[in-house]
């Protein structure tokens, strides 16, 4: 291991030993190599125990990845003992060893989300689920924020949080009594341990003599504490952070975490490390313009040798369907002519519902993607549902899709009727639907039982008969109407703002199948055909593979710690990023961080769109661009699109598109 390699702020903050200290890391600018060769420096050159030192960060991802590069630094025997974990799994480890003292037993279980939400429905008898999540939401606040019940009922300043303080109490005392614990007490726990038992601190103390913290601008006051805890006066820390990439507010993130350090250590050292590996310089000057307009506690510029670059691409779309379309067009341009890979894309934006036209474009043009952080469009439950119907019409022995949709919408065959009816089709070796007709069920089931089978049964014989005459669309629509799927939803959904989103999804696949029919290629297709091509799109989504060649899709909070040599910001508009609540509630700052984040994963080109249109609510309303693209420089922008013409844009984009497959094809 050489330390020539490094540049000279990376070598500093490597062999700086002298007491604790912060290395403010820039995005790119190798956070993670200076962590794995202090590592290194400190068990090689300084004869420190690997079991003696613990680096921590938030990530299993990341903490494989440290793993992977100690592995090429020291042998196995140097690096025995030594810990690197996420802080979840530190504290586990904690709460393990001092299981005794902390009250429970071996075999503690973990709650998790789910878990804590059936307790407090249970505790909170009678209250809503959107009120039960107000309150697990809040008790995870107050845990992360190092406060326990009894304070939190000190604190409580009106009746609501004076109730979920009650709650939060009873909730502990049932963790106690299952010995459990849930994702907070991880970090809760250990942290009160260390408060109330010197001894076992000390222990500790001795047990990890150097500390080092990766993204320490996304620690909550738990974590602070705790890392606190261990350091002591001591001051063996190393923190690495970037207070211009703090986005995790909403789960107790506090990037102030960083200028603390230099009041609980007084002795800091500040090192920063400005030089950026992974962008050109157009988007460093675009990423820190942005960026200048947060106050900072620490100033910082990133820079790169890697050359200026190509101006940055601002794309204006007449509506959010026109903005998809042109994105995949650029995209797909792009790709042909540069000879690069599907993988070498990443479409990021700021919610996941923002997704589903970037897919529905992506799939028509058969561009492979990655869906990360979010729901597919065919995992959504009421797009099975309606695919197990469509599946069943098609192929009357789809014993799986018979499954599912035999009582949804419910219509009294329960699940000992399920069972009865299942047994039998095994029994007389045959599917579920060719059962449901077999003169011997009469003796399996009762008679009410049986006359609600038989009707289902003849009802899907009555409506795969009609796909054999009719068009498949009015097929669909017809099923929709009379299932009544959408009374189902009303009456199943949590508010009616849920069963509206979910029955638009209904829609929307409703309005694919037409898209698919109208197609020159699919002109006399059934239902079954085209129940077959969504299906395998389906089958295709499954591949949870982030490896292989494929367009990356997901959030800016998802996009964090990533590159990607070509990069689309989608949705640059007022209410979507900056987000309307941040908006309301005054925290324009971490969403100008969060639009920092997704500018600094471009390695070589960065484009931004946004449409000037967007139905919102099933209304179409006049959207204003984000003020961040204001905030860039105009000397590295070009923007496009201004005056479009949709009918001419749309005309040229199939144009496009239509010489790129044929590009394709002819490769």
């Amino acid at each position: 291991m050489s330390l020539q390699s490094l540049n000279p702020r990376q070598r500093e903050a490597v062999e700086y030993l002298a007491g604790p200290v912060l290395v403010l890391a820039g995005a790119g600018s190798g956070k993670t190599r200076v962590i794995t060769y202090k590592i290194a420096e400190l068990i090689r050159r300084h004869g420190l125990e690997a079991r003696h030192i613990a680096a921590v960060t938030f990530t299993n991802k990341a903490a494989r990845e440290m793993k992977a590069r100690i592995t090429g630094l020291l042998n196995a025997e140097a690096a025995k003992g030594l810990r690197i974990s996420t802080f979840h799994t530190l504290g586990l480890n904690i709460i393990r060893r001092e299981l005794t003292t902390l009250g429970y037993r071996k075999g503690f279980s973990i709650y998790d989300d789910q878990d804590s939400m059936a307790v407090l429905t249970e505790l909170g008898r009678g209250e809503k689920e959107e009120r039960i999540r107000q309150f697990r939401n809040q008790i995870s606040r107050w845990k992360s924020a190092c406060i326990d019940h009894k304070e939190a009922q000190r604190l409580a300043e009106d009746p609501l949080h004076s109730h979920a303080a009650e709650l939060y109490e009873a909730y502990d005392r049932h963790l106690q009594a299952c010995n459990a614990v849930d994702f907070d007490d991880l970090i809760f726990l250990p942290v009160r341990l260390f408060r109330d038992h010197d001894k076992v601190l000390q222990r500790w103390r001795s047990n990890i003599r150097y500390l080092l913290v990766d993204e320490y601008q996304d620690t909550n006051s738990t974590q602070y504490e705790l890392v606190r805890q261990l350091v002591g006066d001591r001051g063996c820390l190393t923190v690495v952070g970037d207070d211009d990439q703090s986005i995790y507010a909403w789960r107790g993130a506090q990037p102030e975490n960083l200028e603390q350090l230099a009041k609980d250590f007084t002795s800091l050292k500040l090192i920063k490390l400005e030089q950026n590996y992974r962008s050109m310089g157009c988007i460093l000057k675009a990423a820190n313009q942005l960026i200048a307009n947060n106050p900072h506690v620490f100033e910082k510029a990133l820079w790169s040798e890697l050359g200026f670059g190509e101006p940055l691409q601002v794309i204006r779309a007449a509506n959010e369907e026109r903005e998809a379309e042109k994105v995949v067009n650029r995209l797909m341009h792009h790709k042909f002519t540069q000879r690069t890979q599907f993988k070498d894309y990443a479409i990021l934006y700021r919610g996941n519902h923002q997704s589903r036209l970037f897919e529905r474009a992506l799939r028509e043009y058969n561009i492979p993607y990655y869906l990360s952080g979010g729901t597919s469009f065919f995992a959504y439950t009421e797009i099975k549902d309606i695919m197990g119907y469509l599946r069943v019409l098609a192929n009357p022995d789809d014993d799986n899709a018979m499954l599912r949709i035999i009582n949804t919408p419910r219509r009294e065959i329960g699940p000992g009727t399920v069972e009865k009816l299942v047994a039998f089709s095994h029994e007389k070796n045959c599917s579920l639907y060719t059962a449901c007709h077999d003169a011997d069920l009469d003796e399996k089931l009762s008679s009410r039982a049986l006359r609600k089978v038989r009707e289902f049964a003849d009802w899907l014989a009555r409506m795969s008969y009609q796909t054999e005459s009719e068009p498949p669309l009015r097929v669909v629509k017809q099923l929709l109407t009379e299932i009544n799927y959408q009374q189902w939803l009303e009456d199943t959904c949590t508010d009616e703002k849920a069963a509206e989103r979910r029955m638009n999804n209904v829609l929307e696949l409703v309005e694919w199948l037409d898209r698919l029919a109208k197609r020159p290629s699919m002109s006399d297709a059934t239902l079954g055909d085209l129940v077959a091509r969504l299906t395998l799109l389906d089958i295709l989504d499954r591949d949870d593979e982030q490896e292989g060649d494929h367009v990356h899709l997901m959030t800016l909070h998802a996009a964090k710690g990533l590159e990607f040599p070509h990069v689309y910001m989608v949705g640059m508009e007022e209410d979507i990023l900056p987000h309307r609540v941040s908006i309301e509630e005054g925290n324009i700052e971490e969403e100008r961080r969060l639009a920092y984040v997704g500018i600094t994963r471009a390695q070589r080109t960065l484009t931004f769109s946004y449409a000037a249109r967007r139905k919102r609510f099933g209304e179409m309303i006049e959207c204003e661009p984000s003020r961040f693209l204001d905030e860039l420089p105009d000397d590295v922008i070009e923007r496009e699109g201004q005056n479009e013409d949709p009918e001419a844009a749309h005309a040229e984009a199939e144009a496009t598109l239509t010489s790129l497959r044929s590009l394709l094809q002819k490769n």
